[in-house]
């Protein structure tokens, strides 16, 4: 049997310096796990782990190769599902914290002063088998054995540093704001989070200030908006809101009203408990950059002073939440989290800690390496931090990395170029499909 240590000099990456055996061994001791001495056990397991989603959720055969280290794909299947849940979220936790503690202050961290966080909802779907059918579900429209459970995916993002703070996986007919709240926990009192018109409701804005949080949204598509100084309202056809004073052109204080019908993802006593009426801002501006879809964007957010925080810097802030889809699209796309490989419900949360954590370990080497070559972070590419991250072992520097050109107002269309193969869809489960293949007779 090897030694940890012989197992841990057999993987040679730089995770194993990122994601140390003595923090495992702690936070295994606080989630009350215990286990034996074994070739498999939770620090090499976690390890293995965290490399194995490095390289695109690879297979197992292929992790005996890039490991050097001699296990069945039985041993190291029961080795990962020996590892506890809680074990890889406090894990994921503790490395983020430890990555982001020595420049979550900076002023260039930080925009006027506040830590900005981009929140946003996606999905990914996992193989189709009864136990995470009946946990995530599946598309409607799809008959039971042709298509695959998908999951809803909750996701919070340090704006400035690109770091990964939660990855909150639910059923997927879940609507954005049900684990909205949940998050609120990560952050502190100031600092400001950024969404879309999903986030921009009374009671989420009346959750926000009862946390002492700033929020910046969207406004949502049913909310009536006037600029109109003294208008009426709550009468049919006009704003619910009550005007209070003009900030400025298309800027202005309104009084939103406790809405009668309590929203389904809010529990009775926390409806109850929120005030009859919160004080925010609406503004208005226009996109007047050829391509963009959006012309006229209508704001919604708490920070109220005007002089502190004019109309065009908000704007610009939330012209960043755009970032939030590219940070998703690295997570899905570039690593493989848009099809995970478990068969069950504890499996799917433990590949999507290890994925988060893995994440996060590439956005550290990003901005280390724009550091060094004096560009931002977000400058730098991803895929490529994601190729040294791969194949460092401990010690080696970190080279100068590709930088990405900085292309402000880039549009592209929304279209496919490479045609798929035009196969038709299952309609019927895979085994009545091969049987009906098996019926049909040779032709004469």
């Amino acid at each position: 049997m090897l030694s940890i240590a012989d197992a841990l000099q057999r993987i040679k990456g730089r995770v194993t310096e990122a994601v140390p055996a003595e923090l495992i061994r702690r936070l295994c001791g606080e989630c009350g796990h215990r286990w034996r001495d074994r070739d498999l056990g939770p620090v090499v397991t976690t390890h293995l782990f965290l490399r194995q989603v490095l390289h695109g959720n690879t297979a197992v055969a292929h992790l005996r190769r890039l490991s050097g280290l001699d296990f069945t794909d039985s041993a190291y299947c029961q080795a990962r599902a020996r590892l506890p849940l809680e074990l890889l979220q406090r894990l994921q936790r503790a490395v983020t914290d430890g990555l982001r503690q020595d420049g979550d202050e900076r002023p260039e961290a930080r925009w006027l002063g506040r830590r900005v966080f981009l929140l946003d909802g996606s999905a990914f779907s996992m193989p189709d088998t009864p136990e995470l059918r009946g946990r995530f579900g599946q598309p409607s429209g799809q008959s039971e054995g042709c298509g695959f459970p998908v999951a809803h995916l909750m996701a919070l993002f340090d704006a400035r540093r690109g770091y990964l703070l939660r990855a909150a996986a639910q059923p997927l007919y879940t609507h954005d704001m049900s684990q909205a709240a949940a998050v609120h926990g990560v952050l502190r009192a100031g600092d400001v989070l950024v969404g879309d018109r999903a986030f921009g409701s009374y009671a989420h804005l009346a959750l926000c200030l009862g946390r002492g949080l700033h929020g910046l949204f969207r406004a949502h598509q049913r909310q009536i908006v006037s600029f109109r100084p003294g208008r009426r309202h709550g009468v049919k056809g006009r704003p619910t809101s009550r005007w209070l004073r003009r900030l400025g052109e298309r800027d202005q204080l309104v009084e939103y009203f406790k809405p009668k019908v309590r929203p389904e993802w809010l529990t009775v006593e926390r409806y109850a408990a929120l005030p009859e009426s919160v004080v925010v801002r609406e503004l208005r501006y226009r996109v007047r950059r050829p391509g963009y879809r959006t012309r006229v964007v209508t704001l919604v957010t708490t920070l109220l002073d005007a002089r502190a925080y004019p109309a065009a810097e908000l704007a610009r802030l939330y012209g960043l939440r755009w970032g939030v889809e590219t940070d998703l699209r690295h997570l899905k796309q570039t690593m493989g989290t848009e099809v995970l490989h478990c068969k069950t419900v504890a499996g799917v949360e433990k590949e999507l800690a290890a994925f988060a954590l893995a994440y996060n370990l590439v956005r550290r080497v990003m901005e280390e390496a724009g550091r060094r070559q004096g560009v931002e972070p977000n400058r730098i590419s991803f895929v490529d931090a994601l190729r040294w991250l791969r194949e460092a072992r401990p010690g080696d520097e970190l080279p100068a990395l590709v930088v990405n050109p900085d292309r402000p107002g880039r549009v592209q269309p929304r279209v496919r170029k490479r045609r798929p193969k035009q196969y038709p869809l299952m309609t019927r489960p895979r085994d009545e499909l091969r049987k009906a293949l098996l019926k049909q007779r040779p032709a004469a």
